[in-house]
């Protein structure tokens, strides 16, 4: 089986052959320690941690980073100056109190974003092909340009859609540009697929959202190919994790990145086991994170990926769930309804309310969902409607 291209990029980077365990943990560890003399040489916000560790399971002696920290203190963890700033990417949502939550990028850590993207979509975009690339655009160093970046790095040709597009304006583009790639979000691709059963479209990556089986399932059959998940994020560069032509879990860029699975207390757990995702950003050049708990759920995939490449696996990736109805439970459910092209969900009092774009108003809309009552509210589909979320899909 053909090894990652991830892999391949890291030996690359870093110099070496054959990726061993041993090899790819002595990477991190040096890293790391370059890492934490600068943050003592510069007694910023993580200065008061010791100056070298002397393996890399001394790391789950050192605290956390939580999203708190990030929002109140994130100026204290920005190690450049502003004039070598790049990039800052700011998270303001409707329920934002105080500060926003900022992460600052240099020039280097957004080529080494570029490089990432061009190795995992390697895996399925061929030279002269197009792709259609359904993500934010805002200008440069955006996510969009960055994308559309690494697929001109690859002798292919970028189309810009970007996420604010009606359904007929993105069918539009599928009609007159043909891409034989797609690169966003599931659901918005299911709802294309759904409305365009005869697409363009043969290969997409899938990022910035969990993608429920009930999804994943119908996109796969109608394209015919396998889907290519990606896990990224503000703090992780927006790349993060890609997986191979083996489909079995996303390689983890861990040249750059030290990921650690926790439980509720904060222990941390063996491979194989389910849990918050913690992120150390070794290789972030501007803003590095020590033990940042994510508030992702995931494990480590205790086996060797059949393609070869020892570089660490994430499972399916989704939000932990306080309590409740998680939106990747609820889309696995209502995706196997066939008429619905998009919903909106919000949980009020103990019931659901749901509102929703369909393709004909008959079918089987249930009256329960997650042991919770169901009320819809549909109407048909029109060209000019627009996807029901521009970003991460939640329950109100």
């Amino acid at each position: 089986m053909k090894l990652s291209a991830l892999e391949l990029l890291v030996r690359e980077q870093e110099g070496t052959g054959r990726l061993t365990r041993r090899e790819i943990e002595a990477i991190q560890l040096r890293k790391l320690n370059g890492l934490l003399r600068r943050e003592k040489e510069r007694g910023g916000f993580y200065g008061r941690l010791p100056e070298g560790l002397s393996s890399l399971s001394e790391l789950s002696r050192l605290p956390f980073t939580t999203e708190r920290d990030l929002r109140d203190l994130g100026n204290r963890m920005v190690l450049l100056s502003q004039s070598e700033i790049d990039r800052v990417r700011t998270e303001v949502t409707s329920g934002t109190m105080g500060p926003a939550k900022r992460v600052y990028y240099s020039a280097a850590d957004n080529e080494r974003t570029v490089s990432f993207f061009a190795a995992g979509l390697s895996e399925l975009v061929g030279p002269g092909e197009r792709t259609m690339i359904c993500m934010p655009f805002s200008g440069p160093g955006g996510l969009g340009e960055l994308i559309a970046k690494a697929i001109c790095r690859l002798g292919a040709y970028p189309i810009p859609a970007g996420i604010r597009k009606t359904y007929g304006e993105l069918l539009g583009i599928l009609e007159k540009e043909c891409p034989e790639t797609f690169v966003g979000m599931p659901v918005p691709l299911l709802s294309l697929v759904r409305l365009m059963p005869e697409t363009p479209l043969k290969r997409a990556l899938i990022s910035a959202d969990a993608c429920p089986e009930t999804v994943k399932g119908e996109i796969e059959t109608r394209l015919g190919s396998r889907l290519y998940p990606h896990y990224g994020s503000r703090e992780t560069g927006l790349g993060g994790a890609v997986t191979c032509p083996a489909f079995w879990g996303m390689h983890l860029r861990e040249n750059d990145i030290i990921a650690e699975i926790v439980d509720e207390e904060g222990k941390v757990l063996p491979r194989g086991e389910w849990g918050e995702l913690v992120i150390t950003t070794i290789q972030a050049e501007a803003m590095p994170l020590i033990r940042y708990r994510t508030g992702d759920r995931t494990r480590l995939l205790p086996e060797r990926c059949p393609c070869g490449s020892e570089l660490v696996r994430l499972d399916t990736v989704t939000r932990l769930k306080p309590g409740g109805v998680s939106m990747y439970e609820l889309d696995d459910l209502t995706f196997q309804i066939p008429e619905l092209i998009d919903y909106r969900a919000e949980l009020v009092d103990g019931t659901l309310y749901l509102e929703g774009y369909v393709s004909r108003l008959e079918g089987n809309f249930p009256e329960e969902l997650c042991g919770y009552p169901a009320r819809w509210k549909l109407k048909m589909i029109s060209m000019e409607d627009v996807p029901c979320y521009m970003a991460k899909r939640k329950i109100r």
